[in-house]
């Protein structure tokens, strides 16, 4: 009898203090720790989330995705609001004339390949980009900060506009979806190879969600080109499928090399070398080629 340790004796096993001392570190976690706790495992495999977790903040705040998504939001309420048009649900003169879109017999406007981020054919097309870069962008800027983020996404812009230019040349564009599919394209080919270690209990319905939510974006596109009545300049839409490309090219590249030296990965120099191939080409194609007149 004198060999009962205390503990069992006084009915406390030794592993309730265990239980106790995790329960406790949860309670103890504030709302910042357990929103990165969920934010790894969205994003990151399993053997990078420690990692993660032991350097994640919440400063700085995802800035990037943030102040581009109240850009496009006040620029689409001038035009809605304050421009003499109707313009919450379709696309007006307003529009048109502004000197952000893309149209290409002002395709020697070079920032035109890129304003036309912030101008937009109605409510409807710019609630489903915000809600998709804020989706997507919010947790990808916290995990690999604004510059990885700022890049993809502008090249998504870049390459969506640059892809109309040569594929669709007649075609006006409007709208952010370039760099929109460009964060889209870089998350799920990240999620598609990480599939086993990533993606928890309801990653499947998560990434159904965003196929949702981007097949009916382009659908709405497609609807805008092909079938609308609408009197004017036709909107293209293979600014989705350029952007989803770079973001499966590029992108991927930056979202999969979470903790590692960039410059020393082989594939980010192969997709940074073919993408300043296309963007010589289409320049090339703009200037001497382009069936689109000045």
């Amino acid at each position: 009898m004198g060999g009962i340790d205390a503990d069992e004796e006084a009915g406390f096993p030794v592993e309730r203090d265990q239980q106790e001392e995790d329960q406790q570190d949860d309670e103890q976690k504030g709302c910042c720790d357990r929103f990165h706790f969920h934010i790894s495992r969205w994003m990151l495999p399993e053997d990078l989330r420690e990692t993660y977790l032991e350097r994640a903040n919440c400063l700085p705040p995802p800035i990037f995705i943030i102040l581009i998504s109240i850009g496009e939001l006040a620029v689409f309420i001038y035009y809605a609001v304050w421009k003499p048009q109707k313009q919450w649900v379709t696309l007006d003169q307003g529009v048109w004339n502004s000197p952000l879109t893309y149209k290409p017999d002002h395709r020697e406007e070079a920032w035109r390949f890129l304003s036309y981020m912030f101008v937009h054919a109605g409510i409807q097309h710019i609630v489903g980009n915000l809600l998709l870069q804020l989706m997507l962008g919010i947790p990808l800027e916290l995990v690999h900060k604004g510059f990885e983020v700022a890049m993809v996404y502008l090249g998504g812009v870049l390459a969506g506009s640059l892809a109309s230019s040569i594929f669709d040349p007649y075609s006006a564009l409007v709208g952010a979806s370039g760099g929109v599919y460009a964060l889209i394209g870089g998350y799920l080919m990240n999620a598609l190879v990480n599939f086993r270690e990533m993606i928890p209990l309801l990653g499947i319905f998560r990434i159904l969600v965003i196929v949702l939510i981007a097949g009916t974006d382009v659908g709405f596109a497609l609807y805008r080109r092909f079938l609308s009545d609408e009197a004017g300049l036709k909107v293209s839409f293979v600014a989705h499928i350029g952007g989803g490309i770079a973001g499966m090219t590029i992108g991927y590249v930056f979202f999969s090399n979470y903790n590692q030296k960039l410059l020393k990965d082989p594939r980010f120099w192969f997709c940074i070398v073919g993408y300043i191939a296309f963007l010589l080409f289409a320049v090339l194609f703009n200037i001497f080629l382009s069936p689109a007149p000045y």
